[in-house]
């Protein structure tokens, strides 16, 4: 039987020294072997185990919940989601009705870029959209996570450098593998309908798709937010308000030049 990695995660009651290591212990009495281990949140911690037999599991389960000292919050197959945790030390928020929206702030740029790395590795169609305000860093982790998915990104409309809106692709720069970003505020006010021709091209292409400010997107196009797959929130701070009238200002008129792709 080959090997299976599991995610532990724990709540600790009661600290005391050497809690650690009698865990750690335990796990080598059951010959379980720990591939990671963290903080997780406040009290947490989380560990991603490697086992030769589901058997060990069920041992290690009923050992623990002879534990006063610990909780034992989750114990199960890693998600992304755990894998994550165990990396940087904390979760990533989501809503709790919607489950497809995920909230951020600035401080956690690195995490947000592992986590759209992560999501642009997978195979196949993916629609992601990103809120958030002006110069919160939306584009530059958009593009950081393609670096770190050894991924090659494509504009179809931008203001990263300058007001970019494409009307076609050339032939190298359609890939499946390609991660094609949208800027949603420049393709419904500057766009003409060859823009448009290429943009439902592109959203027909077996790829991921990117869009900046969804919401704006959404409202003059066919396209809805049922759509998409993931939509990521970025804030500089907590409860920081996602307005649209100050983005649609700041970013239609920041650079009113023409790029290369305009004409």
């Amino acid at each position: 039987m080959g090997k299976t990695e599991w995610y532990l995660e724990y709540e600790i009651q009661r600290n005391r020294p050497g809690l650690l290591g009698d865990i750690s212990s335990l796990l080598g009495m059951l010959s379980i072997n720990i591939i990671t281990i963290n903080g997780v949140e406040d009290s947490k911690r989380g560990m991603l185990l490697l086992t030769r037999k589901d058997e060990q599991i069920t041992r290690l389960k009923s050992i623990l919940k002879t534990m006063d000292t610990i909780n034992v919050t989750k114990i199960r197959k890693p998600k992304l989601m755990d894998r994550l945790a165990v990396r940087h030390g904390r979760y990533i928020h989501s809503d709790n009705d919607d489950k497809k929206t995920f909230h951020f702030v600035r401080s956690e740029l690195g995490l947000l870029v592992d986590f759209m790395a992560e999501l642009y590795k997978k195979d196949g169609h993916k629609l992601i959209g990103i809120r958030g305000m002006p110069r919160v860093g939306k584009t530059e982790s958009i593009v950081a996570a393609s670096v770190c998915a050894n991924k090659r990104w494509l504009f179809v409309s931008s203001t990263l450098l300058k007001q970019t809106v494409r009307n076609q692709l050339i032939k190298d720069e359609y890939n499946d593998d390609n991660i094609y970003i949208i800027d949603g505020i420049v393709s419904t006010r500057r766009a003409s309908e060859k823009h448009w021709e290429l943009v439902r091209e592109v959203m027909r292409l077996p790829a991921t798709k990117v869009v900046e400010h969804p919401d704006i997107f959404v409202q003059q196009t066919e396209y809805k937010l049922d759509d998409f797959d993931y939509i990521i929130e970025l804030r500089t701070e907590e409860g920081e308000e996602i307005r649209y009238d100050p983005i649609e200002k700041s970013e239609f008129n920041q650079n009113n030049g023409f790029s290369m792709f305009d004409f």
